[in-house]
């Protein structure tokens, strides 16, 4: 019996050393880890605020009086070409004085031609009595009359021309008027509103007062994107750079553009951030997407960028400039600081302290780590 309770003392003692190293392990953390790999890295800037598609030729149009509509030729959605006549304000008074101002005109070319011809009669007259005052066939007196006479004449004739240059302006102004009540496309595009329908009266908007334009034109020809910036990310900018824009109206794509000019001034509204606007063009319109004015937009600027670097996911990267990272001999995490290059929201280039196929721990389960901690680690996928 006594035999057989010292053989059992060091079994227990082993079990309870066992038990005693088992319970004081530590307990492994759950972490995703990936590889650090060599790729493209960029540093970036985007929108604090939607963008929109605005297009470079837009005319709000009103005539430049105030009438009431006769005819009306386009609708919402006509196509329109550059001259085309849209609208007309009842103007039957002014066309009156056109036409009393053109029969005035003719009446009056009427008159020069008609002095004109009197005076070359008088000069030809002063003429032939000057012939014969030099064969003394005629007096003095007689011809001396003949040449006042064609003088005057040919006076009276420069007046007439005179007259008649008047009343050809007066039909110029006159049909200045009537053109005014007359509202023609000053370019080709669509109309996008009409705000009038005939027998309606319409006036220009007056200085500091917003009225809602006849027609809205809009020429789908040409354009861009004006986004704001942060007013501290602009300093960085510059037009020329490389731009992706990202419209709301189809997802998953991105088209390549430029910077093409930067706002001069930085946009002041209340309880709002400070601005800048900068405009954005497609380096190729889309062909296979209808783009409208109006619709949201986002850009990304491309302010540098490093191809074949090697790069970690950016959210590994912690304070200071460090990375936790899983030694696969080991199974337990090591904390190093790297230095880093360029940063976006997704990748941050790696100096020194790292090499291809290190395995950075991206996201943990618990917070606490630990030099030495183990940890099980599922691997995340590689980013492109």
């Amino acid at each position: 019996m006594k035999k057989t309770a010292l053989l059992l003392i060091p079994l227990l003692l082993a079990a309870l050393a066992a038990g005693y190293l088992l319970l004081g392990r530590d307990k492994p953390v759950r972490v995703a880890v990936q590889a650090v790999e060599k790729g493209a890295v960029e540093a970036t800037v985007a929108n604090t605020r939607a963008g929109s598609i605005k297009a470079r030729q837009r005319a709000k149009l009103a005539p430049t009086i105030g009438g009431q509509i006769a005819t009306l030729h386009v609708h919402k959605s006509d196509t329109v070409k550059a001259g085309q006549v849209l609208l007309t304000l009842w103007n039957k008074d002014m066309q009156a004085e056109l036409d009393l101002a053109r029969s005035e005109a003719e009446a009056a070319a009427a008159v020069a031609r008609e002095t004109c011809l009197l005076a070359d009669h008088a000069r030809r007259q002063a003429d032939r009595l000057t012939e014969l005052r030099r064969t003394r066939t005629t007096s003095e007196a007689a011809q001396d009359e003949a040449v006042s006479a064609a003088r005057a004449r040919r006076a009276a004739c420069e007046a007439a021309e005179a007259r008649r240059g008047v009343s050809a302006a007066r039909v110029a102004a006159a049909a200045a008027m009537v053109e005014r009540t007359i509202l023609v496309a000053p370019f080709d595009g669509i109309v996008a509103e009409v705000n009038g329908e005939v027998g309606e009266y319409v006036t220009p908007s007056p200085p500091g007062i917003a009225t809602l334009p006849v027609v809205d034109l809009i020429s789908m020809v040409d354009l861009y994107v004006a986004a704001p910036i942060d007013e501290i990310d602009a300093a960085q900018i510059r037009t020329g750079m490389a731009v992706r824009i990202g419209l709301d109206a189809f997802p998953r794509r991105s088209f390549p553009g430029r910077v093409r000019s930067i706002s001069p001034y930085v946009l002041e509204v209340a309880k709002q951030a400070r601005t800048v606007e900068i405009e954005a063009d497609f380096i190729t319109p889309p062909a296979d997407a209808t783009l409208l004015a109006g619709y949201s937009a986002d850009v990304e600027i491309v302010l540098d960028s490093r191809a074949e670097v090697l790069r970690v996911p950016t959210e590994a990267v912690l304070e200071g400039g460090a990375v936790w990272l899983l030694d696969p001999a080991t199974g337990r995490l090591e904390r190093r600081t790297i230095e880093v290059g360029l940063a976006n929201w997704k990748f941050t280039e790696v100096r020194s302290g790292l090499t291809p196929g290190d395995r950075v721990v991206t996201s943990v389960d618990r917070q606490g780590l630990a030099e030495g901690v183990p940890a099980e680690a599922e691997v995340a996928p590689a980013g492109p």
